[in-house]
């Protein structure tokens, strides 16, 4: 954080344009008390392992599931009740028809492609084949392309790397892999289906059940700053939240702001991952906060 006595306090962010955050980014949201540099790679989770390695970063999005690492394995950042962005996930796993129809727990046994173990999507139709279709994950082989974001952390042993330069769409298209757990990178081919049964059918019963909109980044702050600057930090969650009312296009169906209204979800999150081998051990809701984040509302 660089500043000078007469001069607000610049922060150094990785933060993406998203709809929530495009006011933030286009100048519309400003600050008498922070300047904001934007000096995070595109996309932004090309930034989260030097954040949580080298400092890199002030203040800035991180996904869900590298905090609540980064926060087990003693880090300096603390959460501020921010999602950033969000989403179901049920649509994320997809094979291809042309090798016989698969349902989820034929999946055991088989080679899943995803792009590192740990990324959050990963984490939460992982977390939805397990429970609600009742996949042994530890039976399934599950193919990665690179480590998670963490040093400290290793893959479980059910985990094997693919050669550099795999295509993991392509190899999901080619039956090289079983079935693969992509975002935005699912092949648009007409041979792929989702392996979760009518995926938007089950993603809204799903949410009818559990109320709960899937969390994939939140906002998180070096927990310097809140220690030392703690109206600064307010003035960031005051920033985020003016930005996501100027949103013009947020999801009819968008995680909430505040601890509470994310406290049933970022629970889930905990659970899952230490269910999955994410974290080394449990964490609660309220040590991912401090005195002044907690509180924001």
């Amino acid at each position: 954080m660089a500043t000078t006595q007469t001069e607000a306090p610049t922060l150094r962010v990785n933060l993406a344009e998203y709809g929530v955050t495009k006011a933030l980014r286009d100048g519309r949201v400003t600050s008498d008390l922070v300047n904001l540099d934007y000096c995070g790679p595109t996309p932004a989770h090309n930034g989260f392992k030097a954040m949580v390695r080298e400092n890199a970063f002030d203040a800035g999005e991180l996904a869900i599931v590298t905090f609540l690492q980064a926060k087990a394995y003693g880090k300096p950042y603390v959460l501020l009740p921010a999602p950033i962005s969000g989403r179901f996930q049920h649509h994320c796993a997809g094979y291809n028809i042309d090798f016989g129809p698969l349902d989820p727990r034929n999946i055991e046994g088989k080679k899943v492609g995803v792009r590192t173990y740990t990324q959050t999507t990963a984490l939460w139709i992982r977390g939805i084949l397990r429970h609600e279709y009742g996949v042994d994950l530890d039976k399934v082989t599950w193919m990665t392309l690179g480590d998670g974001h963490l040093a400290e952390y290793c893959d479980p042993q059910n985990c094997q790397r693919l050669p550099a330069g795999s295509k993991i769409p392509q190899m999901m298209l080619t039956g090289e892999l079983s079935a693969a757990l992509l975002g935005e990178d699912m092949p648009k081919d007409p041979r792929v289906r989702t392996l979760v049964p009518d995926a938007q059918a089950a993603a809204k019963d799903w949410f009818a059940r559990e109320g709960v909109v899937p969390i994939n980044h939140m906002f998180v702050v070096h927990q310097d700053m809140s220690k030392r600057h703690p109206e600064i930090v307010r003035e960031l969650y005051r920033m985020i939240v003016e930005s996501r009312t100027l949103a013009d296009n947020l999801p009819a169906v968008f995680p909430p702001l505040g601890l509470e209204a994310n406290r049933k979800g970022i629970q889930l999150a905990i659970d899952w991952a230490l269910d999955q081998k994410i974290i080394p051990h449990r964490l609660t809701v309220d040590e991912l906060f401090d005195d002044v984040t907690g509180a924001l509302v």
